[in-house]
């Protein structure tokens, strides 16, 4: 049985992995383009792109960090317990989000 943890960290790097190939092609192609940003419409379309990627980026950093915070829960035993109110997360929860820090109660 695969480990939902370490699937969503291998996705996790996958996602970081390929994202930072496509923000490397991105700043590359505009290296390479003379276009004016401020003035050239088509240089904001890559501005935009740019950002874009780099947001997503940022999510996937963070989607990973939350896998490594949840992996040392479950090593301190931790793991499936609400940060906030200690009750147990219901694993249906667990089963959708494995990196889930609290129960549905309090994420609402």
């Amino acid at each position: 049985m695969t480990d939902p943890l370490e699937a969503e960290r291998a996705a996790a790097l996958g996602q970081i992995e390929a994202l930072t190939r496509e923000f490397d092609e991105v700043v590359a192609a505009s290296k390479a383009s003379n276009a004016d940003d401020e003035h050239d419409p088509e240089g904001a379309t890559i501005a935009f792109e740019r950002q874009q990627v780099a947001a997503l980026l940022d999510q996937a950093r963070r989607r990973l960090a939350d896998v490594e915070t949840a992996l040392a829960r479950r090593s301190a035993g931790a793991y499936g317990s609400c940060e906030n109110c200690g009750r147990p997360i219901a694993p249906e929860r667990l089963a959708a989000r494995p990196a889930a820090r609290t129960c549905i109660d309090c994420a609402r």
